[in-house]
Order: C-alpha cells, then structure tokens, then sequence
C-alpha cells in the first residue's frame, strides 16, 4: 500500500498536517484539498467555522478569521493565536525502559568530586566583556603548545560574553550573571578552569572564590598582570601546571543514570511536533527511567502547552512554581508591549506552525511522558533526577547556556529549517525533524528523524536510535558540532536588567 502523504495527530484534530506536497483535489480523510499543501503545513478535515478553534494534538492552536471549509489550507492567513486550553487528556505512560536500558553504562571521567563527565575540557572564563580578547588569545595559544602534549585534554575552551561591568552590583541581572558563569566554572565537562578578569569591572573575581596553589581552578586580573601580553605569558604558566593534572584524567564505566541531558528546538517547522521532538521524548523517557535527567526548558515556547506539563508534576509545589513561571513572562512580553504569539519565527512559519500554541505543543514533546519532577530558575544547579523543568528564554543560545551552567554534560536539539549550534564544554547532538534537511545539511546533523513522517521507522524505533547515539557520546564520539568547531561563541547568558 502506498504511504499516505498526510497524517492526522490525535481522533479529535479537524486538521491534517502534509507530510509530503498535496496536490489541489487530493483526497485527504476524504475531503478533496481545494489548494496545495506543502509538507508541514496543515489542511481543514472538516468545515471550521469562522471563530472557532483549530484543533491539533487534540489541543487548541488558535481560532479561525475566517470560515474554513474541509480541503482549505490553514495558516496564518486564516487562523490567529487565541489564549484558548483544552482539557488535558489523561497522560499516556512513559516509554517502557528494560532492565537491560536502566543497566546502560557509558565511559566518562569520574570527578574527584563525584561527579561525572562526558568532555575533559578546560576553561578559559571571562568574568566581564574587557577580558575576552585576553581570553580568546590564551585559549589560541594553549591549543596551539600545550594541547598537542595531552591526548587526554579535549581543548582549551574560551567561555566570553558581552556584560560584567556597566551594570548594576545588585539585583536580577548581576544574579543571574553570576549564577550562570559560577555554573561554568563548577562544570563537571571541565577539569581545570582558568577565570580572567580586567580589574576594575563590577563582576569581581573575588566573588568566584579560587583553590589553592596548583589546584585546577585559578584566576587573575589583566591589570593586576601588567597588561595583556603579559596576562597571556602568566596564564600559560597556570595552564600548564592545570594541564598536569587534568591530561592523566581516564574514561570508566559509568552508569547512564549520571546523564544530565539539556532539551532544545530551534528552527523548528510542521514535522517538529510530530518527528524529531517526540522521538527526543523517548530517549528521554528512556534516560530517566534509568535514573538520569532530561533539563526541558524555553518557558515561551512551551505557552500553551504548560497545562499539560503540570498535569504530569510529581506535586502541586512543582506545579505552583510552572504557574509562577508561566505568569512572570506573561508579565513580562507585557511590560515590553509585546506577546507570547510573537514568538513563531518567519522560519517556523514557512515551515508551516503558525501560533505559539501550536509551537508550544510540539515542543513540549521533547519531554517525553515521564512525570515532572521539579522546576528550577535559570542557570540554577539541577540536583533532581527525571524530567525536569528550567525557566529560559525561547532564544536557543540564551537557553542551552542556562542548561549548561545548571549542570547539563550533554544538549540535544532538534531542528527543521537548519539551526547550526554547539555549546561547549557540554556536546551537541542535532536531530532534524525532516529528511529534506538531514539530506542538506548532513555535516551538521547527527540524526535525520524525517523518516518517521514517510513511514520508514517508528517515534519507539527512533527514540531508541537518539539514546543509543546519547550514550556514544557521552562515551567519547564526536558530534556533528564538535567536528565542525561550534561551541566557542554559543555562551550567551540572559541579559536582565539595565545597561548603565
């Protein structure tokens, strides 16, 4: 039998969603299409009155402008974001983990801490903006001399961003300054760190603590070096004492329970939701039940779907602290004059959603169906294993960096239009949710997820390939992103508060 060149998600959709170019007078559930469909994009199954709402997940995505009859596209010229929520069905149990997944072990570094690491990477951190191209010339001459000694050092990783300084001491913007880059330097990914500030900057050094002599965490001022030449002639000296401890570091089996995994989409488009983003649930599923944490995140794109989530929470704490965060940034657009709905991309637009709604109920899929076990602010340190929750922004840098600093050894992303991303210390796995992309862009992705819509695997199948593929790298393979060298200018922390 032919494959269908169309899918209905859920018996109460009245809209179906292309997962191949429909023709004008195809026969879609039996209803003639009146215009083409291109792939990801959706099509009326039924009559939809002008006012009423378009249903897909078996949840609200917006409501009609217009009438819409059955066979007619529907986007954005017809459909508008409304702040509707349907009923949460009852949740569907988790993917069943074996005894023999929950034994998984992979081959990681053993912190003296405890702690377990999937990369042996050591950092070059700037603790305000002026310090930065410091930073950047001292990881460009320790991978230059002294990487080549230490086959068991991944790189010097320079971490710089644009704030620290010009800004105030106190208040939103210096915390979560603060608690992002304290989260780097702690980072299991990262066996020795080097922290460099100019001196004068409101982010001190001082509030980073620093371990003794020869230990692998150190830090000095550019001003306080005698310039920056010869801030970068100082730092070779610590960095080869680091470099000491750090190279004798070996991989041991350890148990796939210490993964703590960061839950990201970017670029995403009509086959997200139904490919990509559900399969990632299944690994995630999969690495929780073995006691391991799945770290969902981007509160603005999961709007609209957050009723669903806190059905799930293990409590009605965890659920009050989702509501708190879902109020906060509805607060927030608001003071800007903006809307949750203006999160949809032009990208993900062309690539067929159309509300944040729709966005949101895709997205949430990432998480699998494994009940809510806690809720963390950004950059925040995760400690609860499961699925959990981390407040960020929507804007993928800005996210994936508040999962980093909270702990999380690896990130993996789904995309549908081509999002090119790698978050070091912490490796980046890439799934595209369609094989038109895979086949594009095959350097930068590490899994094409596209052939669950034509009907060539399963969300079950693929789901167990994305965890396989978890566990060889955190084990050592590279990834797409890491081959390539993403992974330098991808730390971006959330920038509250005023630019003084």
């Amino acid at each position: 039998m032919d494959k269908l060149p169309w899918i209905i998600l859920s018996a109460g959709d009245n809209v179906a969603v292309a997962t191949a170019a429909i023709a004008p007078g195809s026969t879609v559930a039996g209803i003639k299409t009146s215009e083409k469909i291109d792939p990801g994009h959706k099509v009326a199954i039924a009559d939809i009155p002008l006012g009423s709402a378009v249903v897909k997940y078996g949840q609200a995505i917006g409501r009609t402008t217009a009438d819409v009859k059955a066979g007619d596209h529907v986007h954005s010229h017809n459909l508008h974001f409304e702040n509707d929520r349907l009923a949460a069905t009852a949740n569907s149990a988790p993917e069943a983990a074996t005894d023999e997944d929950k034994a998984r072990t992979f081959m990681g570094y053993r912190r003296a801490d405890g702690r377990a690491a999937t990369r042996n990477y050591i950092g070059i951190i700037a603790s305000v903006n002026c310090s930065t191209t410091v930073c950047r010339a001292i990881a460009d001459e320790a991978n230059r001399t002294i990487l080549p000694h230490y086959e068991g050092i991944d790189g010097f990783v320079p971490i710089v961003h644009d704030q620290g300084c010009g800004m105030s001491s106190t208040g939103d913007g210096m915390n979560v300054l603060h608690r992002t880059l304290a989260g780097y330097t702690r980072h299991v990914n990262f066996g020795g760190v080097l922290m460099i500030g100019l001196g004068c900057e409101v982010n001190q050094l001082t509030l980073y603590g620093q371990s003794g002599a020869g230990a692998a965490k150190r830090h000095f001022n550019i001003q306080d070096a005698g310039g920056s030449r010869r801030a970068v002639e100082r730092a070779m000296g610590m960095l080869r004492e680091i470099a000491a401890d750090v190279g004798k570091e070996k991989r041991v089996p350890i148990s796939v329970g210490e993964i703590i995994i960061g839950l990201q989409c970017g670029g995403s488009d009509g086959f997200s939701g139904i490919t990509a983003n559900p399969a990632l649930g299944v690994a995630a599923d999969l690495l929780a039940a073995a006691g391991g944490t799945a770290i969902l995140s981007e509160t603005s794109e999961i709007y609209g779907a957050e009723h669903l989530l806190r059905s799930r929470a293990v409590s009605d704490e965890v659920a009050r602290k989702l509501d708190e965060k879902i109020a906060w940034w509805e607060d927030y657009v608001a003071l800007h004059g903006a809307s949750l709905d203006n999160n949809p991309s032009p990208g993900n637009k062309r690539g067929g959603l159309t509300t944040i709604l729709e966005k949101s109920l895709g997205a949430v899929a990432k998480g699998g169906r494994s009940p809510l076990t806690a809720v963390y602010g950004y950059a925040e340190r995760v400690t609860a294993p499961g699925l959990v929750f981390m407040d960020t922004p929507g804007y993928d840098p800005v996210s994936a960096t508040g999962q980093v600093a909270g702990g999380a050894n690896m990130i993996a992303f789904t995309t549908g239009r081509g999002s090119c991303f790698g978050c070091r210390p912490a490796p980046s796995l890439k799934l595209s949710s369609n094989s038109a992309l895979y086949a594009s862009m095959e350097e930068d992705m590490d899994i094409d997820c596209g052939t669950i819509a034509t009907g060539d695997a399963t969300i079950s199948g693929k789901g167990r390939e994305i965890f396989e593929l978890i566990v060889d790298t955190a084990s050592g393979k590279k990834t797409k992103s890491e081959l390539f060298g993403y992974g330098d200018n991808e730390f971006v922390p959330w920038h509250l508060g005023a630019t003084l």
